[in-house]
């Protein structure tokens, strides 16, 4: 299956959105937001301080009356530049690319299995900016195999889980951290599908760098193409 073929999959898979948030939040209640360089309302943000840009992301979902702010997928962000896990000081090598799709919402919110899984790995990705604790499933539908990650959970997340756990389809798998735990972040699910893991556990790169990328995307489908948080996708 080539990575056009695997996309194409993912999207097909369900012809309905498929949420990792509460199925009682409203399509209409999600707001895309631009954490890209591009975004000129950034350069006002100290985007190292997980106090200003929560304060920026919760106005912004204030604001346009909605619950959830999401996006990111390919997303060129400079907010990575406050950490050296991130920052090579070298622009071919730097990883500002973002790979998965983030929910914003608050501390606690509840998240579920977008598909029936079982546990793959789980760990505490405690590098200043990572993931902090994440959750990895492994899926198995029409006998395609993949996985799905779950980043800036909490750590009661983690504390009470064993591989090969399963979980069915909307059933409840985390809750979001708080910004102590959680790689120092307003909370936020940092939500991404994955083709080959590589041999990595509880973790895989979510941000990449530009000389790296279009392995990346092969590698990291959208994962709006099975949430469908937009209209076309």
């Amino acid at each position: 299956m080539t990575n056009i073929q695997f996309s194409d999959f993912i999207a097909h898979i369900s012809s309905k959105s498929l949420r990792v948030l509460d199925s009682n939040i409203p399509l209409k209640d999600y707001i895309s937001l631009d954490l890209s360089k591009n975004n000129l309302a950034l350069k006002a943000i100290d985007t190292s301080s997980s106090e200003a840009l929560g304060n920026f992301v919760f106005s912004y979902i204030t604001s346009n009356n909605a619950q959830v702010a999401f996006g990111g997928y390919n997303e060129v962000r400079n907010i990575y530049q406050r950490s050296t896990y991130f920052n090579q000081n070298d622009d071919a090598t730097e990883r500002n690319i973002h790979l998965g799709l983030d929910l914003w919402i608050e501390v606690d919110t509840p998240i579920y299995a977008p598909l029936e899984g079982t546990i793959h790995s789980f760990k505490n990705n405690e590098n200043y900016g990572d993931y902090g604790p994440t959750l990895i499933l492994k899926h198995n539908v029409n006998g395609v195999k993949f996985y799905t990650l779950y980043g800036h959970l909490s750590l009661a997340s983690i504390s009470n889980l064993k591989k090969g756990q399963q979980f069915k389809q909307g059933e409840e798998i985390a809750t979001l951290g708080e910004a102590s735990v959680n790689g120092d972040y307003p909370p936020h699910l940092h939500f991404q599908i994955i083709r080959d893991l590589q041999g990595f556990e509880g973790d895989y790169p979510g941000v990449c760098s530009q000389q790296d990328l279009e392995f990346y995307l092969g590698n990291c489908p959208d994962p709006n193409l099975l949430l469908k948080l937009t209209a076309g996708s």
